[in-house]
């Protein structure tokens, strides 16, 4: 299915596919750099890359937490990126009314883990016939995406990935329970494991996540 994905180049069923880029856009200069870099080393290894910037950060604990430039303005520049370095690209949508505009930017619509059983939210995306990646809820189990999927499906599009993210262990840490990639996997689409997520501890009382250190 990924094959589908356009712009999608070093596709061998003996590799993974990578999708990285900053948290959000932060300006024109600082992406492109970022992009090229990791271009560079993903055709040195034949890696299938889709670079992912989120035009905006709409789920933060602070009020006064950076959310982003603009959504036009980062939305454009996730499109140069796209058409200068000829890679697909990937931003979140939070509400049912961005589907379309983020759509005429990039490549593939990415459902925020926190909104994954947004019905209206799914629905908009489907339409959009662009491919969408669905964040599996921490809340959630991997076999309970399947309704996720059904509401793409139904609304016509047949072009979906699934992320695991980790799941919600008491209140501030996130665990990587493994069996949820199995389920995902059965259902036949991609699945993508976020790992940037499962070495967090979220909702810290300073109103900012926590990095593991390893």
């Amino acid at each position: 299915m990924i094959q589908q994905l356009p712009k999608i180049k070093h596709l061998n069923a003996n590799n993974f596919f990578l999708m990285a880029g900053p948290c959000a856009i932060e300006g024109e200069d600082i992406a492109m750099r970022i992009a090229e870099k990791i271009i560079t080393i993903t055709d040195k290894y034949q890696i299938p890359f889709i670079f992912k910037g989120s035009y905006r950060k709409a789920n933060r604990s602070r009020i006064d937490s950076f959310t982003g430039i603009g959504d036009e303005k980062a939305l454009k520049i996730l499109e140069k990126i796209g058409k200068n370095f000829d890679v697909p690209t990937v931003t979140d949508i939070h509400e049912s009314t961005e589907a379309a505009m983020a759509a005429a930017y990039v490549d593939v619509l990415q459902i925020p883990a926190f909104l994954c059983r947004q019905t209206d939210l799914l629905i908009a995306a489907a339409k959009t016939g662009k491919f969408v990646n669905v964040k599996k809820g921490q809340f959630l189990s991997g076999a309970s995406m399947k309704h996720a999927i059904s509401k793409l499906q139904d609304s016509g599009n047949p072009h979906i990935m699934l992320t695991d993210r980790g799941n919600t262990f008491g209140y501030q840490d996130l665990i990587v329970d493994y069996r949820n990639i199995t389920e995902m996997k059965a259902f036949g689409v991609p699945v993508i494991m976020d790992c940037t997520h499962s070495l967090q501890r979220p909702n810290q009382e300073s109103g900012v996540t926590e990095e593991i250190q390893l």
